[in-house]
C-alpha cells in the first residue's frame, strides 16, 4: 500500500494533539477512522510511531517521520491555497502588451483599480507598437493586447474607444493661435516629425505633408520631447496627449476624417486564465461606466 497524504495528515494531527479523540475532532473524522488510518501508516512503515497506545509520545522513528510529514502536509496546504487563489483571481500572472499612448494615458486608472481588487497578481506591462503587440499575442507571449489591432485568428477583439487625429505642438507655437480653423494645409510650412500612427491617416491632404517629413520618431516619449524643444510638430490621436503636459497642446483639425480605434485583444474567453478574465471583465466594467478614458485634453 502506498503512503497517502491522508495518512500523513492523520499522523501529524495525532502527534500534535496527543490523542486520537482530539485529532479526530480537528480533522472532522471519527476516532475509529483516524485510528484505522494511523494503523495502516504504521503497517506500511513497518514499525510503531508512538510509544504507548495513548499516542502521547512519539518513538525516535516517529519523531523523524513527524518532521517530514509535517512539512509535506504544510506544503500541500499551501499548494491548495495557491490553486484556489488562482481560481478566485487572487493569485496569478498577467502579461499586458500595449501601445505607448495607451500605457501612459489610458492604462493607469485601469491598473490602479485592478491592483486594488487583486493585489497578489503579478503584472508585466510592456509598451510597443501595434504590429509588435499582434506578434506577441500570436506567439502567446502576452495575455492581453491593447492598441490599434486587427482581427487575429482564434482571438477575441473588443473595441474600447476611438479618437480623432490632430496637431500636437508647443503651447506657444504659431499654429496654436488660430487652432479653431486649423486644416492640413496650415501644416505645410512647419516641420513635421512623423510617427508610427501617421500611417493610419489616409486623408489625401495629409499625404504630401507626410511625404515631405524628414524625421520619424516611433517612441512617444522621445517624440514629445522633440516637440517640446521646438524641433517640430507632430500628429497624434487626441488621447495620446495627457493633461499633465501643459506645455504642449492638442489642436483639432477642421478637415480631419481619420480616427484611431483602440481594441483589446485576448484569446477566446474559454482559454483565459482567471487573472486575465478578471482584468478583461474590469476593462469592460470601466468602459460601460465611462471610466476607461481619461478626461479630454483641454483645447486652447
Amino acid at each position: 500500500m502506498a503512503i497517502k497524504l491522508e495518512m500523513l495528515r492523520c499522523f501529524t494531527a495525532v502527534a500534535q494533539r496527543g490523542s486520537l479523540a482530539d485529532a479526530a475532532e480537528a480533522l472532522g473524522r471519527t476516532p475509529s477512522a483516524v485510528s484505522m488510518m494511523l494503523k495502516q501508516f504504521e503497517e506500511h512503515v513497518g514499525a510503531p510511531l508512538f510509544e504507548t497506545a495513548r499516542k502521547s509520545r512519539l518513538t525516535p522513528l516517529g519523531r523523524l517521520i513527524y518532521d517530514e510529514a509535517r512539512r509535506e502536509v504544510s506544503h500541500f496546504a499551501k499548494t491548495v491555497s495557491v490553486i484556489e487563489g488562482m481560481a478566485r483571481s487572487e493569485f496569478g500572472y498577467l502579461r499586458l502588451a500595449v501601445t505607448p499612448s495607451v500605457a501612459s494615458v489610458v492604462l493607469p486608472p485601469v491598473v490602479q483599480a485592478f491592483v486594488a481588487a487583486h493585489p497578489q497578481i503579478q503584472i508585466d506591462i510592456r509598451d510597443m507598437d501595434s504590429g509588435a503587440i499582434a506578434d506577441e499575442l500570436s506567439r502567446d507571449r502576452a495575455d492581453v493586447g491593447i492598441g490599434s489591432l486587427p482581427e487575429i485568428d482564434g482571438m477575441t477583439r473588443r473595441a474600447l474607444f476611438s479618437d480623432a487625429f490632430g496637431v500636437v505642438c508647443r503651447a506657444d507655437a504659431p499654429l496654436a493661435r488660430d487652432w479653431d480653423s486649423l486644416t492640413w494645409s496650415d501644416m505645410a510650412d512647419h516641420r513635421l516629425i512623423s510617427n508610427g500612427m501617421c500611417e493610419m491617416i489616409t486623408d489625401p491632404d495629409f499625404q504630401p505633408i507626410l511625404a515631405e517629413s524628414r524625421m520619424r520618431v516611433p517612441n512617444l516619449t522621445s517624440l514629445l520631447s522633440l516637440v517640446r524643444e521646438g524641433v517640430g510638430i507632430t500628429v497624434l490621436p487626441r488621447m495620446a496627449l495627457s493633461q499633465a503636459q501643459s506645455d504642449l497642446v492638442f489642436l483639432p483639425l477642421t478637415d480631419v476624417t481619420a480616427r484611431r480605434t483602440v481594441h483589446m485583444v485576448t484569446a477566446r474567453p474559454a482559454h483565459l486564465a482567471p487573472a486575465v478574465q478578471a482584468f478583461t471583465a474590469l476593462v469592460a466594467q470601466m468602459q460601460g461606466a465611462a471610466q476607461l478614458a481619461v478626461e479630454p485634453v483641454q483645447d486652447r
